[in-house]
């Protein structure tokens, strides 16, 4: 009995000191615990194109245009938001720009190039020039993301008289068309 009463006394004692190393700390000043603080920053990047640019005619007027070729420089085209580095692709709908008529242009044709817009602070940024692809190009790589940062884009099709029968009597202006996709990725 008095070993039965020993060790019924010696597990209360261990219990009572075992519950004591998880009781919160106590001092003269109060009570204390801890908390971990977490700041979560999750990627986000957003892309517009101009609302006033959605649509972009390379329109060949003269011989010198059928000759040299003709382009469209569209300022501040493209709005950008990126937490961190990012690149933007350009992709076209189709492997050719398409017309009713059966003939098509090819969309690797038409060369599209970014460059700086107006708003645009960021530095150390690649301006790239890229045939159109049904695939996707890229046209600007950066380290460092930016708020409402914008892209200059100048479309340019092929000179050389490369259209000259392309060009349909009953269809004036003759119109051959595609889509292009701007995508914005994190880098």
């Amino acid at each position: 009995m008095k070993t039965k009463f020993l060790i019924a006394f010696f597990a209360l004692i261990v219990s009572y000191g075992t519950s004591s190393l998880y009781a919160q700390t106590t001092t003269t000043e109060g009570a204390s615990d801890q908390v971990t603080l977490n700041i979560r920053l999750k990627a986000i990047q957003t892309l517009l194109v101009n609302s006033g640019q959605k649509v972009v005619n390379l329109d060949y007027n003269t011989t010198s245009d059928y000759a040299n070729g003709v382009s469209s420089d569209q300022a501040d085209h493209l709005t950008i938001y990126s937490t961190g580095g990012f690149e933007i692709k350009a992709k076209s709908s189709s492997a050719a720009l398409t017309n009713d008529g059966g003939k098509n242009i090819e969309v690797s044709d038409i060369k599209i190039t970014a460059s700086k817009g107006a708003t645009n602070k960021l530095i150390g940024v690649d301006y790239l020039s890229s045939a159109l692809s049904a695939d996707g190009t890229t046209i600007v790589k950066s380290d460092m993301g930016g708020v409402n940062q914008t892209f200059n884009i100048k479309y340019q099709s092929a000179g050389a008289d490369k259209y000259i029968n392309h060009y349909k009597h009953k269809e004036d202006p003759t119109y051959f068309t595609t889509t292009v996709t701007y995508t914005i990725y994190a880098k």
